[in-house]
Order: structure tokens, then C-alpha cells, then sequence
């Protein structure tokens, strides 16, 4: 059987310019490197610039060819914070201390890391971590209820939230949860 070769946007292409760097300018390279990488989706300064070392780009070549895109608008580490934290707390429910710890490994400064947190209040914190809970409940239905418990705590401490928060939005889940059954009958 045969294997696919699929290959990522970061990635050369055999015999793409960016595998002769040898022979080609580091210039040329470089902004064909940025340019790949952009193409699949948004980075930060510093994953281009990791990327462009890696490749051997001398530092000075890197950084200047990052400010011109940085110019030109293509780099954006606030826009790329914004859209980050939004992804993420829509596709997985991740909490603020965790969205922070992710945006610093990935190069992002603390001034556009608290501009890109700082709408989100504690009651979307709560909000959030309440719906998580509403999610994930009832495919626990079958398990105790200390071990439900358990489980959601470890799920939203995962996800970044305080275990007062967690225990409040589990509480407040079992509780409507507790009443929904007996007003139904």
C-alpha cells in the first residue's frame, strides 16, 4: 500500500529554492520560507523567525526581512493573539491562564497577550466553563457521581480554570440538571 506524501506548508519542496540555500540568495530564501508559511495560516514573529534559523539564515537576514513583512502587515502578533485566544475558546473551552501560557511559548508579548485576554470577563470565564461541563456530562451518565465529578474537575483544571470556578460550574451544572428532573414529571 501505498504511502501519501503529503508534506506540511512549512516544509520544502524537494528541489524548491528553500533546499538550495547553498546556491541561492538567503534573502530570496527567506522571504520564500515566510511567504510559505504564511500561506497555510498566521504565525507569530517567532515561529518564522525559529524557522528561518533552522534553516540556517543568518540572524541579520532573518530580522530584517521579518521587519519588512512586519511593515507591510503580513506579521501581526497582536492580530494573530486576538484570533488565537477567539479559536480557542470557541474550539476547546480553554481557559485565560492557559490561552497566556500558550501565547508566550509561542513568542507573543505580554502587552498583546493582556489586550488579546482582556475582554473576557469572569463571568465568560464561568460561562464557558459551565458549558464545557453541560458538554461533557452526559457521556459520564453512566458513572458514579463521584467520579463524574472527578472527571469534569480534571477536564476543566486541564483546560485552565481555577478549581474554584471549576467547582462552581459543575455544581451549578448538576444542580439545573438535579431540577430539570424533577420539574419534568
Amino acid at each position: 500500500m501505498a504511502r501519501s506524501s503529503k508534506r506540511s506548508a512549512s516544509e520544502p519542496t524537494p528541489g524548491s529554492l528553500a533546499d538550495l540555500q547553498a546556491e541561492a540568495d538567503p534573502r530570496v530564501v527567506a522571504r520564500t520560507v515566510v511567504l510559505r508559511r504564511l500561506s497555510s495560516t498566521a504565525r507569530t514573529r517567532k515561529d518564522l523567525h525559529d524557522d528561518l534559523i533552522k534553516r540556517e539564515i543568518p540572524e541579520a537576514i532573518a530580522d530584517e526581512v521579518l521587519d519588512r513583512f512586519t511593515e507591510l502587515g503580513l506579521i501581526n502578533d497582536t492580530d494573530y493573539a486576538e484570533l488565537f485566544v477567539a479559536s480557542r475558546r470557541r474550539s476547546r473551552g480553554t481557559a485565560r491562564p492557559v490561552l497566556r501560557q500558550e501565547l508566550r511559548r509561542k513568542g507573543v508579548g505580554d502587552d498583546q497577550i493582556h489586550a488579546a485576554l482582556e475582554d473576557i470577563s469572569d463571568e465568560d470565564e464561568f460561562d464557558r466553563a459551565r458549558a464545557l461541563v453541560r458538554s461533557k456530562h452526559p457521556s459520564l451518565a453512566r458513572l458514579d457521581s463521584a467520579t463524574k465529578q472527578r472527571r469534569l474537575m480534571g477536564l476543566l483544571m486541564r483546560r485552565g480554570y481555577s478549581a474554584a470556578v471549576a467547582a462552581a460550574a459543575i455544581r451549578d451544572e448538576v444542580n439545573a440538571e438535579f431540577e430539570h428532573d424533577f420539574t419534568d414529571d
